[in-house]
């Protein structure tokens, strides 16, 4: 007998009833941009002229290398000149513009969102009615209702879809969101969750300052830009709702997020009376050379070796490590994983 009086038999057969019958596994993804963009190898000209820091010439040259190696072809924007028409508090960090960008991604991130979600819904195929939790993640956003609620609305979710929104993970947004959706469809027989993360730049856009305290900003404005992705993601692949219908694309047999001991301040997103600040400390080059890759290789082998019946044959180049990962990566004097 619990504490509560019910019989422990009785808690424990509603526990199972209402736990799924496998892993989560995503049965959809979706993605889209801006239909406005700009080259990565025009960048830095472009950055300069709309911020009118034309002047400060050795930051714009140093901006053209970091392009250059960044392995970006094209930089998508929802709304940034006209931004910046609209609203000229933007460029200047001693002005507030919180308020600004906030009301302006208001709208943009709830659209971008839905455009990545109908197009994981259509692929789907089935109604968005049948979603029943939703998670979005975004930067670019401080408020409550907030952008989930709206994104409810644009794609027509029932009233009763379980919603839950992530702020200011950054670049591990993804990963946040998809870590909630695993135990959120493991535990609730039946659930179909909707992941869609989303961001604009807008939040941390202004003009460039000459001085190194804004050399981790100036980075992340080379590389950032507008988008978003979403995917439906369940765990009851066995279910009769699921039978010839749904078949995941892959499954989600482990999520975990692990911390490197004094990292605390190497990379840093906050909002401020200026808009979203961006600190990347000098020490992150060692944080990545150093950090804990050896034991989540060892955690992830636990896991391949039943699920594979071995081994799993590794590519010397990997994905994660192609394109601007790729660069970053070399110089902070991290080689690509050989195969074991």
């Amino acid at each position: 007998m619990s504490a509560t009086g019910i019989p422990a038999t009785v808690l424990a057969e509603t526990w199972r009833a209402q736990r799924a019958d496998g892993t989560a596994g995503v049965l959809a993804i979706g993605t889209t941009n801006p239909a406005n963009y700009v080259r990565q190898d025009e960048f830095a000209d472009w950055y300069f002229r709309v911020t009118n820091s034309q002047h400060l010439t050795e930051l714009q040259a140093k901006t053209k290398r970091i392009c250059e190696k960044s392995g970006i072809e094209k930089r998508y924007f929802h709304h940034i000149e006209e931004a910046i028409a609209d609203h000229p508090e933007i460029l200047d960090r001693a002005v507030p513009s919180l308020g600004s960008r906030l009301r302006l991604a208001a709208d943009a991130v709830p659209e971008l969102a839905a455009a990545a979600a109908r197009k994981a819904i259509a692929e789907w195929g089935r109604p968005a009615t049948d979603i029943t939790h939703l998670v979005l993640s975004t930067s670019s956003g401080a408020g409550s209702p907030g952008a989930d609620l709206r994104l409810a609305a644009l794609l027509g979710l029932d009233p009763s879809v379980q919603r839950t929104t992530l702020y200011l993970h950054g670049c591990s947004a993804g990963a946040a969101a998809l870590r909630v959706a695993k135990d959120v469809a493991e535990n609730n027989c039946g659930a179909r969750v909707l992941v869609a993360c989303a961001d604009v730049f807008l939040a941390a856009f202004r003009a460039p300052e000459d001085k190194a305290a804004d050399l981790g900003a100036l980075v992340a404005r080379t590389l950032w830009g507008d988008g978003a992705v979403a995917d439906d993601d369940t765990a009851a692949a066995t279910s009769p709702r699921a039978a010839g219908v749904e078949s995941p694309i892959f499954h989600m047999v482990s999520a975990s997020q692990a911390t490197v001991p004094g990292t605390e301040r190497a990379v840093g997103v906050e909002h401020g009376e200026s808009g979203l600040d961006v600190n990347m400390s000098a020490e992150l080059p060692r944080v990545v050379r150093t950090g804990a890759a050896r034991p989540r290789r060892r955690r992830r082998r636990r896991l391949e070796r039943p699920l594979l019946g071995g081994a799993p044959r590794r590519p010397r180049d990997p994905g994660q490590l192609r394109g601007r990962s790729r660069v970053e990566a070399r110089e902070a004097g991290v080689q690509p994983p050989r195969a074991p």
